[in-house]
């Protein structure tokens, strides 16, 4: 075997490794989204803001205070409209994560552009949501999405390459 059909058979491989961990990284988001928008059903026909303020007491925070204040204001406004279409959203988004999934597993070309598209989108507000005020969350979810989307836009340029000469 020469030398260059070896470096193909290994690039490759390497190529397919990474699509596979970046295809499993997004099934596992769609598959989060997915059980909370499950979750968000089971609250359905009951009392949201009972159950927010049991939990808030259950961790011990004080609801009078601001986080929790802020959390349980928005909860009285939620009803059982609001949590079915809030379920319906989780289930699209995690659809598109699936099929997104699927295609990065069998190494189509489109999933890898729709990876790089809809994780770019993300950037923007990542590093405006940063400049507002820097947590170890937020730094994470930026490294990690730069790291995909810079991951799979050289994959794109490589096989672009391949593809023209």
């Amino acid at each position: 075997m020469s030398h260059f059909k070896a470096h193909k058979q290994s690039y490759n491989k390497t190529h397919a490794r990474g699509l596979h961990i970046v295809a499993l990284f997004e099934g596992a988001k769609g598959l989060l989204v997915l059980l909370v928008g499950f979750e968000l059903l089971t609250f359905i026909h009951k009392d949201i803001h009972e159950a927010a303020l049991r939990l808030v007491e259950h961790i011990h925070l004080n609801p009078a205070s601001h986080y929790p204040r802020i959390f349980l204001d928005l909860l009285e406004r939620i009803n059982d409209t609001r949590l079915w279409s809030m379920a319906i959203a989780a289930a699209m988004y995690s659809v598109v994560r699936m099929v997104e999934a699927a295609g990065l597993w069998l190494r189509k070309t489109w999933a890898e552009w729709f990876a790089v598209l809809t994780g770019g989108m993300y950037i923007p507000v990542e590093i405006f949501e940063i400049t507002q005020r820097v947590t170890w969350p937020r730094v994470t979810v930026l490294v990690v999405n730069l790291g995909i989307v810079s991951y799979l836009s050289i994959v794109l340029i490589r096989d672009g390459k391949k593809r023209t000469a």
